[in-house]
């Protein structure tokens, strides 16, 4: 559990770290070298809590001052140097100061700091990261405190016989399916109803409430219906497994000796999908959205930041292609190690 704890806690480094804004350094290329050096020194003489913000460097366009709003007008950009100017935005102070500094360093003359006032354009990079995470979160909370309850569902219908009559009038892998759709359909319809209870508790109780710092990359309906697909069938694929597992528990003392490793695998998904959260393209995210098992929690984090349409399709359709397998898996298994022994699971 320590090194589960160990592992999650990577997502919200990753969150933080993807989420600190940077300054820009807009120079000539004759003066990039004497500013890089700069730069280095500085760096390694300042402190580490929180240590001074990333910088680059961008070549200066004709339109100066079109090239400096711009860049201030990106919510992950908190101050810009150019032509011995210091510019930043309202939150930059502290970065501005670390650029006058960087200045004097350089050539010896200390900039003319100034404050400009610009509007961003939409969700920036810390908005994406901070819905990306959240989304991870919220559909491990989710699957955590509704796919697992699968694990304990056959165990009552294998004592009082029900499932061998199932068995023998379906085939069953629908009779697994259906039980998966059922419950979905309870998932579902818990989801509703404590999401309306939470919504007016946020927007009427408390006040009103402000999704800016969260904003997805996409339109909110087109997050929001993404995420609905996701959730379902990150429910129907762990439900499918935990639905496996709890059939070949007899008892309930067998159950609760299951859960352990059970709620071991849903946070071992949660904490490789928030790990890859803020950073889809990088090898940690590549792999949680490669894994079934954590694809749909990854890729609801994908949806936050904004990917192309088409990983969007091509998740769905292996996600789903995962769902006949472990059915059909599980459903093999139980007929096996079950049913064709009398009730109870082979030495």
């Amino acid at each position: 559990m320590l090194a589960v704890a160990t592992i999650g806690s990577l997502g919200a480094v990753h969150v933080v770290e993807g989420s600190r804004a940077r300054a820009v350094v807009i120079a000539a290329p004759e003066a990039l070298p004497d500013l890089r050096a700069a730069e280095q020194r500085l760096r390694r003489v300042s402190g580490t809590d929180p240590g001074p913000p990333p910088v680059s460097f961008e070549a200066p366009q004709p339109d100066s001052a079109g090239q400096v709003r711009a860049l201030l007008g990106r919510d992950d950009v908190s101050a810009v140097l150019s032509d011995g100017q210091v510019f930043h935005a309202a939150k930059g102070a502290r970065d501005a100061d670390y650029l006058a500094l960087l200045a004097g360093a350089a050539s010896g003359a200390q900039p003319e700091l100034r404050t400009m006032s610009v509007a961003t354009r939409g969700p920036g990079v810390h908005s994406r990261n901070a819905a990306a995470f959240g989304a991870v979160f919220a559909m491990f909370f989710l699957s955590l405190l509704l796919a697992s309850q699968a694990i304990s569902m056959l165990a009552e219908e294998r004592n009082n016989k029900v499932i061998e009559i199932l068995a023998a009038a379906v085939p069953l892998e629908a009779v697994f399916l259906g039980k998966l759709i059922g419950m979905l359909g309870v998932a579902l319809l818990f989801t509703l109803f404590w999401g309306s209870v939470a919504a007016i508790a946020a927007f009427g109780g408390l006040g009103g409430f402000s999704f800016d710092a969260i904003a997805p990359a996409t339109s909110l309906v087109s997050f929001v219906l993404l995420f609905l697909g996701y959730f379902m069938l990150c429910f129907l694929l762990l439900g499918a497994v935990f639905l496996g597992v709890g059939a070949q528990a007899g008892t309930m003392r067998e159950i609760q000796m299951l859960s352990l490793p059970v709620t071991i695998f849903q946070v071992g998904m949660f904490a490789l999908a928030s790990a890859g959260a803020g950073a889809p393209d990088s090898t940690l995210g590549v792999i949680a959205a490669a894994f079934p098992f954590s694809s749909p929690f990854a890729m609801a984090g994908r949806a936050a930041i904004g990917v192309p349409g088409w990983q969007h399709v091509l998740a769905f359709a292996w996600q789903i292609f995962w769902l006949g397998v472990t059915v059909t898996v599980a459903a093999r298994l139980f007929r096996r190690g079950v049913l064709k022994s009398g009730g109870g699971r082979r030495a």
